[in-house]
C-alpha cells in the first residue's frame, strides 16, 4: 500500500509543479504574480475561495470533532466559514472594490500612516506564516501515516513542493490547484458519505444508527445537541469570523475579480458550497462513531478510513483529495503572506526588490514557506495553530480594519493604539502558547474577548485624542 500512496503523491505533485512552471511564463509584474492581473471571473473566485477555505482543519479536524462531539462540531468551521463569506458579499465587497490597492497594508497607510502600515504588515505576515504552518502540521501527520516518512521529513516535502509551484506561478498556479482540488473535494467528501453509509447498512442502516443514540457510546443529549458546549464553540466561531473578515486571503480574491458582480457571484456560490461541504463532513464524523463502535483510532478519522477500510482504489482518491485540501490552503497562505512581505518589507528596504518585483515576490515566497516550516516543527496541533493564527487577525486588525474600510477620515493615532494594544496582546498570547513566555494569559479562544476589547479601547482613545488636537 505504501508504494501505491507514494505513486499517488508523486502524480499529484507532478501536476501542480507543471502548472507552476507553465504559469511562470505569464508572470511579468507584481500584479500578475499576486492578483492574476485583476481578471478572475466569478467562477474562479468561487473555486479559489471554496478550495482555499476548505483545508486540513475542515476535513481532518472537523470530522474528528464530529466523531467525538457530534453535531455541534459544525460550529468549529462551518458556522464561521459561511458567516464570513456572507458578510464579505453583503457588507465588505462593495466598499473594498472602491480602493485601487494591491494589499491590505496599502489601505492601512491611507487611513493610518506608514508606521501603522508596517505594524499591520508584520501581523499579516505572522498570521499567514501561522496559517501555512497549520496546514504543514496536518501534512506532516498525514504523510507520516501513508508514506512512512518521519514528521519533519513530511513537513520538508510538503513545504518544498508548495514553495516551487507558488514561487514560479504566483496566484495563477495557486488558483489552478484550487480548480483541481474542488472536484476532488466533491468526489472525496461525497464518496466518504456513501462509503460510510454503505458500511453501516451491514449494521442495520443509517436510520437505525441515528435513531439509536446509545449506539454511539456517548452522552445522547450532548451528541445530538447543536448548542452543546456553546460558550467555547461560539468563541471559536467568533474568533474565526473576526479574523477571516479582515483576512488578506479573501480580500485578495475580491480585488482579483474582474468586477464587483463577479466577486459577489463567487462569494455567494462559495457560501452555498461550504455550507454543504461542512454539513457532509459533520455527517461523516457522526456516522463513523457507529462504524468504529468506540474503538481507539491511531490517527485522524479520515486517515483511519483510508488506511483500514477504503481499499486501494477509493483510498487513493481520498488520499489525493486530502492532500490537495491541505496543499491548496497552504499555498494560499504562502502566496498572500509573500505579498505583504514583498510590498511592505522587501520593496521598502531593498532597492533591487523595486526594480525586479517578481524576483522579490519569489524570494518572499521562499521566506514565508521556510518560516512556516519552523513554526510547524514546534507546534504540532492543527486546531491550536490555526486558532492562534486567527487570534492575531481578530485582535490585532479587525477593529482598525473595519474602521478604515467604512470611515473615510485619516486617524493615525486610533489605528496605532488599536493595533498596538490588540496586536500586542495577540503576540503575547502566541508566545505563551509556543512556550516562549509564561504570562498566565487566557488560552485561545477564551483570550479573544480580551484582545478585541483592548483593540476597541485603543481605537476609541486614539480617536478622542485625534479629535482633541484638531
Amino acid at each position: 500500500m505504501r508504494a501505491e500512496f507514494l505513486a499517488y503523491f508523486a502524480g499529484y505533485i507532478a501536476l501542480v509543479l507543471a502548472a507552476g512552471l507553465a504559469f511562470a511564463r505569464k508572470t511579468k509584474s507584481l500584479e500578475d504574480f499576486f492578483l492574476a492581473s485583476r481578471d478572475l471571473p466569478g467562477g474562479l473566485i468561487f473555486l479559489a475561495l471554496t478550495s482555499s477555505w476548505f483545508g486540513a482543519t475542515s476535513l481532518l479536524v472537523s470530522t474528528d470533532r464530529a466523531l467525538a462531539d457530534g453535531i455541534s462540531a459544525f460550529w468549529i468551521m462551518g458556522v464561521p466559514a459561511v458567516g464570513t463569506i456572507l458578510v464579505l458579499a453583503l457588507v465588505i465587497a462593495r466598499p473594498l472594490r472602491r480602493f485601487e490597492i494591491m494589499s491590505l497594508p496599502d489601505l492601512v497607510e491611507l487611513r493610518y500612516g506608514r508606521l501603522v502600515r508596517h505594524l499591520a504588515a508584520a501581523l499579516i505576515i505572522l498570521y499567514m506564516i501561522m496559517l501555512a504552518a497549520s496546514q504543514l502540521v496536518a501534512l506532516g501527520q498525514f504523510l507520516k501515516t501513508f508514506l512512512g516518512l518521519p514528521y519533519i521529513g513530511s513537513l520538508a516535502a510538503g513545504a518544498a513542493v508548495v514553495l516551487v509551484y507558488s514561487a514560479f506561478g504566483g496566484l495563477r498556479s495557486v488558483v489552478f490547484t484550487d480548480v483541481v482540488k474542488f472536484p476532488l473535494l466533491v468526489i472525496g467528501v461525497g464518496g466518504l458519505v456513501l462509503f460510510v453509509a454503505g458500511r453501516l447498512s451491514a449494521l442495520g442502516g443509517v436510520g437505525a444508527a441515528l435513531s439509536s443514540p446509545s449506539a454511539f457510546a456517548l452522552e445522547p443529549a450532548g451528541y445530538f445537541d447543536f448548542f452543546h458546549n456553546v460558550r467555547e464553540n461560539a468563541l471559536v466561531a467568533v474568533s474565526f469570523i473576526l479574523a477571516w473578515t479582515i483576512s488578506p486571503i479573501a480580500l485578495q480574491r475580491i480585488q482579483a475579480a474582474r468586477s464587483l458582480g463577479a466577486a459577489r457571484r463567487g462569494l455567494y456560490a462559495a457560501a452555498a458550497a461550504l455550507f454543504g461541504l461542512y454539513g457532509l463532513v459533520v455527517f461523516i464524523g457522526i456516522l463513523s462513531a457507529r462504524l468504529f463502535s468506540g474503538a481507539p483510532l491511531s490517527g485522524p478519522l479520515v486517515s483511519e478510513i483510508i488506511a483500514t477500510k477504503a481499499g486501494p482504489a477509493f483510498g487513493g482518491i481520498l488520499f489525493v483529495a486530502v492532500l490537495s485540501a491541505i496543499l491548496s490552503t497552504m499555498d494560499t497562505a504562502v502566496n498572500t503572506g509573500a505579498l505583504s512581505l514583498t510590498r511592505d518589507v522587501l520593496q521598502q528596504v531593498v532597492p533591487l526588490a523595486r526594480r525586479r518585483p517578481v524576483l522579490a515576490g519569489r524570494l518572499a515566497t521562499v521566506l514565508v514557506a521556510v518560516l512556516a516550516f519552523a513554526v510547524a516543527a514546534r507546534l504540532q496541533n492543527i486546531l491550536k495553530t490555526i486558532g492562534l493564527a486567527s487570534e492575531i487577525m481578530a485582535e490585532g486588525l479587525f477593529v482598525p480594519g473595519m474602521a478604515m474600510i467604512f470611515h473615510k477620515r485619516r486617524v493615525p493615532l486610533a489605528g496605532l493604539f488599536s493595533l498596538g494594544l490588540g496586536g500586542g496582546f495577540a503576540v503575547l498570547s502566541f508566545l505563551g502558547a509556543a512556550g516562549v513566555l509564561s504570562l498566565g494569559l487566557p488560552a485561545w479562544p477564551f483570550s479573544v474577548p480580551y484582545g478585541v476589547g483592548l483593540s476597541l479601547a485603543g481605537y476609541a482613545v486614539g480617536y478622542v485624542i485625534h479629535r482633541g488636537y484638531r
